[in-house]
């Protein structure tokens, strides 16, 4: 995750949800599934976490190329984030950090082994991998993807990772090492569709770091956690929305006067569609 911005809004919409919601079936060609997509998301945030800021205010307007699709075997989805992109000094990204880039491409084990692998809501395994990268950190996560039918929602993707710090200017003491687990989950779940096939979804993520090693300091915490829900009115070629963040400790950063790392953020957002 970025060093202290929270660039995972978009990780809710999914293009994915339109797979079919059964097993996996690698019989034949096994490319005969595949799509690919790609948007571009004009976001706007208020009071997102954590902030380093005395009025505890961290506010931006940012620019996201967002994509994914399915290519046999393998899955992808990511973003690539560019801030304050209105140049302004209202802006707490304004000359700081201004790229946040996430990748996590994920290999079926149903399509590696031919098999369907597919056990009770389980519908396919996977070989997880999670890639941030930032000014002055870089993070791979790699672990066991999941793809489960969850009553009402269809298809949730869920994976558990091990984490790996490559670099953090921010915390050296854990770079270069295994530090700490996290837990993934995403949906999109349209829910009212209206006559000129628009449609209304509900869409959003959890993300659950944990088992930290806070290396005895006083700032850091062993867990942290994201929580998105969103609506979202989607067309074919445009989409716009409104997203509520619940920041717990994010980033295992200990939540503080000096630096809030707990309470809600607002996310608004609107979206074209290649």
């Amino acid at each position: 995750m970025a060093k202290f911005t929270n660039t995972l809004i978009a990780a809710g919409l999914l293009a994915a949800a339109a797979t079919p919601a059964f097993a996996a079936d690698y019989s034949g060609d096994i490319h005969k599934n595949d799509f690919k997509w790609m948007q571009f998301n004009v976001m706007h945030t208020i009071d997102q976490r954590p902030t380093f800021t005395a009025d505890g205010n961290y506010n931006d307007t940012y620019f996201e190329m967002e994509f994914g699709g399915r290519s046999g075997m393998f899955d992808l989805y990511g973003y690539v984030d560019v801030f304050d992109i209105m140049d302004t000094k209202h802006s707490d990204k304004h000359d700081k950090q201004n790229i946040f880039m996430k990748f996590a491409p994920r290999l079926s084990l149903d399509a590696l082994t031919g098999k369907d692998l597919s056990v009770g809501p389980i519908q396919e395994w996977y070989v997880a991998s999670l890639n941030h990268v930032a000014d002055g950190q870089m993070e791979n996560l790699i672990g066991l993807g999941t793809d489960v039918m969850v009553p009402w929602f269809g298809k949730v993707p869920m994976n558990l990772y091990a984490r790996y710090s490559n670099e953090n200017s921010n915390f050296k003491k854990e770079e270069s090492s295994w530090n700490g687990y996290q837990f993934s989950m995403n949906w999109f779940k349209p829910f009212y569709t209206f006559a000129n096939g628009s449609f209304i979804s509900y869409q959003g993520y959890l993300d659950y770091t944990f088992d930290m090693d806070t290396y005895d300091q006083a700032d850091r915490a062993s867990s942290g956690l994201g929580f998105l829900n969103g609506i979202h009115w989607h067309s074919d070629r445009f989409a716009a929305g409104y997203d509520l963040k619940y920041f717990h400790e994010i980033y295992g950063i200990q939540n503080s006067d000096l630096s809030q790392s707990t309470g809600f953020g607002h996310y608004f957002s609107v979206s074209y569609k290649f």
